[in-house]
């Protein structure tokens, strides 16, 4: 049996950060979700630079400034064939 690595699988995205510094303005807690079309190759890349990445969140979300705790969950979603 060979693995087909090219298969894009529907993956559901889980971003939730506490104490965040947007601008000026301190936020309790904020929660992301998003269902997306991803290959295994992807998911792999973005969870090594959410792990490796120093300051990944304020980098890519303007406005961001400090984020206390983040936490970010991919989850694959089960095909109905």
């Amino acid at each position: 049996m060979v693995a087909n690595h090219n298969h894009d699988m529907q993956v559901r995205f889980t971003l939730a950060l506490k104490k965040v510094l947007v601008n000026s303005h301190l936020v309790d807690e904020i929660t992301l979700e998003w269902v997306s079309e991803a290959s295994p190759e992807e998911v792999l890349e973005m969870s090594q630079k959410w792990i490796t990445t120093q300051n990944f969140l304020t980098q890519r979300m303007s406005g961001v400034k400090k984020v206390g705790e983040s936490s970010f969950t991919i989850e694959p979603l089960e095909e109905n064939r």
